[in-house]
């Protein structure tokens, strides 16, 4: 069974090397030990066998916006709902806190467009451009899409959040929904 849930402490040398992995493969830009230390209240992770197979945050950027950012998933994983499963629980929690918009910059924009997020440019985010972009080295040439979600005021009010794409159609499908496991913190149902 796939397992989708937050991360804990006991998970940050387990998180490394996926994460080390796709740092190596320029996917992602380098997490330390340090740093997921320190923010391991912004992380999700998915396990199965008790491997963790994929993993992603949510860096809260203002009282408005927050990004998805570090999502990885092990290629033989990949295809079976592990990343829909981590933005769904990572959506959540911006839901939970009230957060109106949640963005991510990615090489991979179909994935997220699949699941509902819209194209946006990179320069509608300033609070990103701002904070790490600008020191980025790939800043004149940047080679992400940048994709955003808008949580509506129902969705917020209520913390619960039921991802459709803009046919309003679930984005993980029935035969998903059986074989990942999210436990949900109280107050957020299925």
């Amino acid at each position: 069974m796939i397992i989708v849930r937050k991360a804990r402490l006991s998970d940050v040398s387990r998180m490394l090397p996926l994460l080390e992995e796709y740092t190596r493969q320029a996917e992602i830009l380098p997490r330390t030990q340090d740093d997921i230390y320190r923010t391991i209240r912004e992380w999700v992770i998915s396990e199965a066998d008790n491997r963790i197979i994929g993993m992603g945050s949510l860096l809260i950027m203002w009282h408005d916006l927050a990004e998805i950012r570090s999502l990885v998933v092990n290629p033989g994983y990949q295809g079976q709902g592990v990343g829909r499963g981590i933005v769904i629980q990572l959506i959540e929690e911006a839901h939970r806190l009230r957060i109106p918009k949640v963005f991510a910059l990615t090489r991979k924009p179909d994935f997220f467009l699949r699941i509902g997020f819209q194209p946006t440019k990179i320069k509608h985010l300033p609070r990103k451009v701002n904070r790490d972009c600008v020191f980025c080295s790939k800043f004149h040439a940047c080679d992400e899409v940048a994709v955003i979600t808008h949580l509506t005021l129902q969705d917020r009010l209520s913390g619960s959040f039921e991802p459709s794409d803009p046919n309003g159609t679930p984005i993980i499908p029935q035969t998903k929904q059986s074989a990942i496991h999210t436990p949900y913190p109280p107050g957020i149902s299925r």
